[in-house]
């Protein structure tokens, strides 16, 4: 797994998806970084995960730094995709008290499971096309803490459980709600149109983590804050949620967990002040010491 290193992906001219370590001072391009010393290539964060070549990156990103090489402005990146196919897209739903208290829906007695597809996947400054409004047009925002599993983890217990974690991300669950919630409880289908589930802009490897369970997060729309609270309040911390879903089949090196979101969603206001989000809108996702996610709607 990845150490002590906070990761982005870099979308190249041939659009294909490598790696970016940041640094200080800049960003290192870890496929050009390889070219230039004669060194294997880790390729991308599915690679890094899926392969164990958390030690090749390693490797490379030491003799960069001995060699000196250059490092990029970040601003001059376009980013790429962090994950383009995971083994595994698992989304633990209503997961905050006080989320279920506005939505009005009891406390689970357990984790409440749904996935996600790769269509879902898009990149930190994307523009998610919405789909005609006969197909859906409740739009919500769901700022999560993103679990990345980082060793094999089959029924494993609470207390050994953040172990297996090689590190943390900044997302959106985007909701069509029309879709989730009125076409007979189909959460799958309200969750998984096309870039419905935007990551970045970094991977944070765990060490850098102190507490996944105590992390203040923030979501605004067009500048206004709509989400302000702290994953302490996890109905099921992430301990739990892993030790859970483990319990039921292997977490594999790659697979991604949505961890739920706070209250503040525009589903949990009185029906008639919400305004769902439409074409032209900017949404902000911040987790602290994560990074913020930022995509626009079209």
């Amino acid at each position: 797994m990845p150490h002590d290193m906070t990761l982005l992906a870099i979308r190249n001219a041939d659009g294909s998806d490598s790696l970016g370590v940041k640094l200080e001072g800049g960003i290192l391009d870890v496929r050009a970084a390889a070219k230039r010393l004669n060194l294997a290539d880790p390729g991308n964060l599915d690679q890094v995960l899926q392969e164990s070549r958390g030690p090749e990156l390693a490797k490379l990103v030491e003799a960069a730094q001995k060699a000196r090489l250059p490092l990029v402005a970040e601003s001059s990146i376009t980013h790429g995709k962090l994950f383009s196919h995971p083994g595994k897209i698992i989304c633990v739903g209503l997961n905050y008290r006080r989320h279920a208290e506005e939505v009005k829906m009891a406390f689970p007695k357990w984790p409440v499971l749904f996935s996600k597809f790769d269509n879902s996947l898009a990149a930190h400054n994307c523009t998610i096309k919405l789909p005609p409004k006969e197909v859906s047009y409740k739009f919500d925002y769901e700022t999560e803490l993103l679990i990345v599993m980082g060793k094999t983890a089959y029924n494993v217990s609470e207390e050994e459980a953040l172990s297996y974690v090689a590190g943390y991300c900044t997302s959106n669950d985007f909701s069509a709600r029309d879709l989730q919630l009125e076409t007979g409880g189909q959460w799958l289908i309200g969750k998984t149109l096309d870039d419905f589930a935007p990551i970045g802009p970094y991977f944070v490897s765990a060490d850098r983590v102190p507490d996944p369970n105590n992390l203040k997060l923030t979501t605004t729309v067009n500048g206004e804050t709509r989400q302000d609270w702290s994953t302490n309040d996890f109905i099921f911390n992430c301990q739990q949620q892993i030790s859970y879903i483990s319990k039921h089949w292997p977490l594999e090196p790659g697979d991604i967990i949505f961890t739920g979101t706070p209250q503040g969603v525009i589903l949990g206001k009185p029906k008639e002040e919400q305004v769902w989000l439409k074409a032209g809108d900017k949404i902000t996702s911040t987790l602290e010491g994560l990074g913020t996610l930022s995509f626009t709607l079209a």
